[in-house]
């Protein structure tokens, strides 16, 4: 497909600067009587403009088809907002930020509807002094309706003269078909420049930290490959379940929804060649050429597994809005092979960020554990390097212990960004290192399409997943699976944050 090919010629010439949009810019959020919009989007879009982020002209939209009066759409808006206690200004700042959002009910596939909204935005932008006027339209709604919105947008309320982005939030398509098949229609109207598909993680603190710690550590940088890493995790846990969205979740299930978007972003990173430089385009052309070394994940290299009812709670298939008799994973432990010289050999099997070294010469020490780097991306951020020590005292004998960043404790007083607030500040300011290109997608498609076939029944009879108990580690299996790929679980007493001397 020409879209999903078409950069590498476009790479060859200097890239243009991105643009920040300072003045005169509208923010329109499809989707805005929704609960992506009411519980992140338009919270982020608060924080930025209390914190001086979004120029003092700034405009903000919400679109849906929900007709509600100005009252009960700030009240919608405002409604997952915290109001801290200590801050006497807080009100007043919540009702300027009222101010300067409005709101338009219509539909999302009619021309009349995108001609009123576009009359709304027009009326706003009379108002603005300066000449040129910029739109970043942000599209908080399901896939089934991505393209007609973008499709509208570009033919009834696109600004010829000035700056336009769409951002698009995932998923982008349920396999590597109809992922082409919606970057070939987004591309018809909106170029690669324009377009920000949003991968929420990709803003998270701690997964923005990996491009620093990676390359900015030389002790870190010289041990960061097959010679000295036994393997690594890559680690996502939800303590509930689907508890009336089986609906959604079995129709993607946990890869599609975490594994082959969140978690492949964060191995990516992981793994990259150091790019030639900072910028967009030099770090995504790292991501894509690490996940071009990665094959289809093999069915071997897969455990699935799906919960059953306990410890008071019910099953998946108790969930009246699962279809009965679904064989949809609610676990899923996944190992990648990366074939390139750095990595051959190395592997992602389950779930943190969790690098495990490979083991001291034997001689001196025995049975030592083994060395971990782990970065805790959420919640309580945190980095922490596990180490051998000698007991204190006088017993010769070497403990496990850590040196410990963990965010809070390091950086007391600090404002960690939500990943939202920090995506849609590099969206006004035209910086796409964040965010996943069309031939990234394409290649991650690639390497979990026959998996997801498989389990979807499209390949043969579709795999029934191993039960495990609702709220417990997962299946019996899983610790057997990741030992075949070389990882060790450390058996002795280990205590994080503190190691007591009285429990050892």
């Amino acid at each position: 497909m020409s879209a999903v090919g078409s950069h590498s010629k476009a790479r060859t010439m200097t890239e243009p600067t991105p643009q920040e949009l300072k003045d005169n810019t509208v923010i329109v959020v499809f989707g805005a009587s929704g609960d992506l919009a009411k519980k992140k989007t338009y919270p982020a879009l608060f924080k930025l403009f209390k914190q001086g982020y979004l120029s003092e002209d700034v405009r903000i939209v919400g679109y849906a088809r929900t007709k509600m009066e100005d009252a009960d759409y700030h009240k919608r808006i405002t409604s997952y907002i915290k109001t801290p206690s200590e801050d006497s200004e807080f009100a007043e700042i919540i009702e300027r930020f009222k101010g300067i959002c409005s709101y338009v009910a219509g539909g999302y596939e009619d021309d009349e509807s995108f001609q009123n909204l576009n009359s709304h935005l027009e009326k706003i932008e009379a108002t603005y002094k300066r000449d040129g006027c910029n739109r970043v339209f942000y599209l908080a709604l399901p896939p089934s309706v991505f393209i007609p919105v973008a499709r509208g947008i570009k033919k009834n309320a696109y600004l010829a003269n000035g700056v336009n982005r769409i951002i698009v939030e995932k998923p982008f398509g349920k396999d590597l078909q109809s992922c082409r098949e919606l970057i070939g229609a987004l591309g018809q109207d909106w170029s690669e420049e324009e377009t920000f598909r949003i991968d929420h993680y990709l803003g998270k603190e701690m997964v923005k930290n990996l491009l620093v710690l990676r390359f900015a550590n030389v002790a870190l940088g010289s041990a960061w490959d097959k010679n000295s890493i036994s393997n690594v995790q890559i680690t996502f846990k939800e303590p509930f379940g689907t508890e009336g969205r089986g609906g959604y979740f079995d129709e993607f299930g946990i890869i599609r929804d975490i594994q082959q978007n969140h978690l492949l972003q964060v191995l990516s990173i992981l793994t990259m060649e150091r790019p030639v430089s900072f910028s967009a385009e030099d770090i995504r052309d790292e991501k894509v050429k690490v996940l071009r070394t990665i094959p289809p994940i093999a069915r071997e290299d897969a455990l699935l597994g799906q919960y059953v009812a306990a410890n008071g709670k019910p099953g998946y298939l108790d969930d009246d809005t699962v279809p009965r008799n679904s064989v949809c994973p609610t676990y899923a432990a996944l190992t990648l092979w990366i074939n390139n010289p750095r990595w051959e050999a190395l592997n992602e099997a389950k779930v943190e960020i969790r690098i495990q070294f490979k083991d001291v010469t034997q001689g001196i020490f025995k049975d030592i554990a083994r060395n971990e780097l782990v970065v805790r991306i959420q919640p309580s951020e945190a980095v922490y390097l596990k180490l051998n020590t000698k007991l204190p005292g006088l017993r010769s004998e070497a403990i496990p212990t850590e040196m410990d960043l963990t965010y809070k404790n390091r950086f007391s007083g600090a404002n960690i960004p939500e990943a939202y607030e920090a995506l849609i500040l590099d969206v006004i300011k035209g910086d796409h290192s964040n965010f996943v290109r069309d031939d990234e997608l394409d290649t991650a498609w690639k390497i979990f399409t026959p998996l997801l076939h498989w389990i979807d029944g499209k390949d043969g009879p579709a795999p029934r997943p191993v039960s495990y108990p609702y709220g417990s580690r997962g299946p019996k299996e899983q610790d057997a699976f990741i030992a075949k790929y070389g990882y060790k679980r450390n058996d002795k007493s280990y205590t994080w944050p503190v190691t007591h001397l009285a429990f050892l």
